[in-house]
């Protein structure tokens, strides 16, 4: 065991380990604790990790794959640059997209696809009640994932899909803000309610809100995180 991660001769699965290995470098950048251009050495995190290469550089790939970490061929990567505004700016976007998305799943979402996303919910209440972030982080994707595919549009889907893809890592972050978990699960309700209503402006705006509130949650997240923040 090494920075709470068991090896790979543990028998920790894989996926399992370049996923938790994913998630500790995207808090590390979010905050700053990894600034931009810092070096990221696939050896150097092995050994700090207690991991082989092979997870270490699936991770990399990942977060490249968001635009935190830039590759090189055969030397690892460096963390990308991105402002706080450039962060607040794709909020933005992905606002007024899922916006979009809820206002047509209100309509168009049949009832097995509505019984599908009220089962995602039910599931989140004891994961938010035992704080395990990781595992709502999870559920909070395949709940927006399931109102983008109830859009039965399938253009609009991929889209929505692409640029959350963009915001994946900070849209976990920002989960780790005070009683952000609890919160991102209540505008969910607030969300599914208007969806029971078959309001789909009053779930748009609901919506936006929510995104909206998960930008503001991973400001006050990066400021008090950040080296030397209070």
């Amino acid at each position: 065991m090494a920075n709470g991660f068991e090896t790979e001769d543990d028998g920790d699965d894989r996926g399992l380990l370049s996923d938790r290995i994913r998630n500790a470098l995207t808090d590390e950048i979010a905050t700053g604790t990894l600034a931009a251009g810092a070096a990221l050495d696939e050896q150097q995190l092995a050994d700090r990790f207690g991991a082989s290469r092979t997870p270490v550089r699936e991770a990399l790939r990942q977060l490249a794959a968001g635009g935190l970490v830039e590759l090189r061929a055969r030397r690892g990567g460096v963390v990308a640059r991105m402002t706080p505004e450039r962060i607040m700016e794709m909020f933005e976007t992905v606002a007024e997209i899922e916006a979009v998305c809820v206002r047509l799943a209100a309509y168009r979402m049949t009832p097995l696809e509505r019984s599908h996303l009220i089962e995602l919910h039910d599931l989140s209440e004891p994961i938010v009640e035992a704080g395990n972030f990781d595992a709502y982080d999870s559920l909070n994707r395949q709940f927006h994932e399931a109102i983008y595919h109830a859009t039965h549009n399938s253009f609009l889907a991929e889209q929505a899909i692409a640029v959350r893809n963009r915001l994946n890592a900070f849209r976990r972050t920002q989960l780790r803000q005070g009683e952000r978990l609890r919160r991102s699960r209540d505008e969910h309700e607030a969300i599914m309610q208007a969806i029971a209503e078959g309001d789909g402006e009053m779930a748009s705006r609901r919506m936006r809100a929510h995104m909206l509130n998960a930008a503001t949650s991973l400001s006050r997240f990066i400021e008090t995180n950040k080296p030397g923040g209070v």
